[in-house]
């Protein structure tokens, strides 16, 4: 069993890095994080800047109500335009890797550099497999995720719009959830296509310890 090193310190750093949406961010509160931090290695103040996405999640956090249904559709459809999609057409790649990637919480932290091949930390949200015995919660489990969708064969045309919808998620989850707080892996370029495709063989592949267990 790997032992999971992830520190609070990169659990911040990675979610500032994401754009988590839905963290309340009053005037005063951004400008006390701003004077909270310092710029060190690649970890620049920049990463503190909200998006419209995440400055329209946060007002209505702060208000205590859901955004209205009108400016959710429009920010979900935005967010589902960045999606880009694999240019040959292969979604999967090796389960394996997806796992190496899924355990690792490296990447876009203050000690990293532009060359740290960065992790996904999947483990720090999700349950990926059984025999995992350290993950967190704040996301829904993802045991089981092919198999209870019916994916035996990603290949198989039945099952195209799973996959599609799987790739998209992980690219940018705000295309599906405006507000979620689940990083954008492929938008935000904190994995590549091929990691993403990895992932993707992780959470589909019937051969995978997601799906097989």
């Amino acid at each position: 069993m790997k032992k999971m090193h992830i520190a609070l310190g990169a659990l911040t750093a990675a979610a500032i890095a994401a754009g988590c949406a839905s963290v309340e961010r009053a005037p005063d509160v951004t400008e006390t994080l701003k004077t909270s931090f310092k710029e060190h290695g690649i970890a620049k103040l920049d990463r503190l800047d909200q998006s419209p996405l995440q400055k329209a999640c946060s007002e209505a956090a702060a208000s205590g109500k859901d955004l209205d249904k009108a400016t959710r559709a429009q920010l979900e459809k935005a967010a589902l335009d960045t999606v880009k999609y694999p240019a040959d057409g292969q979604f999967l790649g090796d389960w394996k890797e997806g796992e190496k990637v899924a355990q690792s919480g490296r990447g876009q932290q203050f000690n990293d550099t532009a060359q740290t091949v960065a992790g996904g930390n999947c483990y720090a949200c999700h349950q990926l497999t059984k025999s995992e015995i350290s993950f967190g919660n704040i996301g829904p489990s993802l045991y089981h995720y092919g198999k209870l969708r019916g994916v035996s064969d990603p290949a198989d045309p039945a099952s195209a719009e799973i996959v599609k919808y799987t790739w998209g998620k992980v690219w940018n989850s705000h295309a599906y959830n405006a507000c979620s707080n689940m990083p954008r892996f492929g938008d935000a370029g904190i994995l590549t296509e091929a990691q993403i495709k990895h992932v993707m063989a992780l959470l589909l592949d019937p051969k995978s310890p997601v799906n097989a267990q």
